[in-house]
């Protein structure tokens, strides 16, 4: 079985600069653990905050999760130092507001409400906003609202044009995320 880097189901979402350098380090060996880079984010909130958002194919993630990857990537880390000066590893899950990264993420969540932002404009526009019919050939399909249209209209976003997508934290969403934590209990 391919590993999920080099999958079809691969991250199209990636890092650039000290981030990047983080997730070249980190995505092996969440994957040695049986676990999926979602995102890492490099902030100057609290003197420099490094995220590492992680999950299990499944989607799960438990605390003993994000305690063994601070802990496994901690040195990792200190030995290559991707990142100047001093910073706070923060080990995260995606939440109910998650990223989506892999076009398993789009069929994963389809009937739920999605903001997508393109690397370029596309018909005069770079956000688009509607709930999610799945990906198709490569392809993120939404259903948005268009101006002075009365229906819906289904539309394709190429994922290699997507600069950052992520759901909306609706009231469907918090629901399936809290039905997600009583399967886990």
């Amino acid at each position: 079985m391919p590993s999920p880097s080099t999958s079809t189901d691969g991250r199209f979402s990636r890092e650039t600069g000290p981030a990047a350098e983080v997730a070249a380090l980190a995505e092996p060996l969440l994957e040695e653990l049986g676990l999926r880079l979602v995102r890492v984010k490099v902030s100057g909130r609290d003197g420099g905050t490094l995220q590492i958002m992680a999950e299990r194919p499944d989607g799960q993630m438990t605390i003993e999760d994000c305690t063994t990857i601070s802990r496994k990537l901690s040195p990792l880390l200190d030995a290559h130092d991707p990142m100047p000066g001093g910073y706070r590893l923060e080990v995260s899950t995606p939440g109910i507001d998650r990223p989506l990264v892999r076009p398993s993420d789009f069929a994963a969540f389809v009937g739920h409400e999605a903001k997508i932002e393109l690397k370029e404009l596309v018909d005069g526009r770079k956000r688009f906003r509607g709930v999610i019919e799945g990906v198709v050939n490569g392809e993120a399909r939404l259903l948005i609202e268009i101006k002075g249209e009365a229906e819906t209209q289904a539309i394709g976003i190429p994922l290699g044009m997507i600069s950052e997508a992520k759901l909306v934290a609706g009231d469907q969403t918090v629901r399936a995320d809290l039905t997600a934590k009583k399967r886990t209990r």
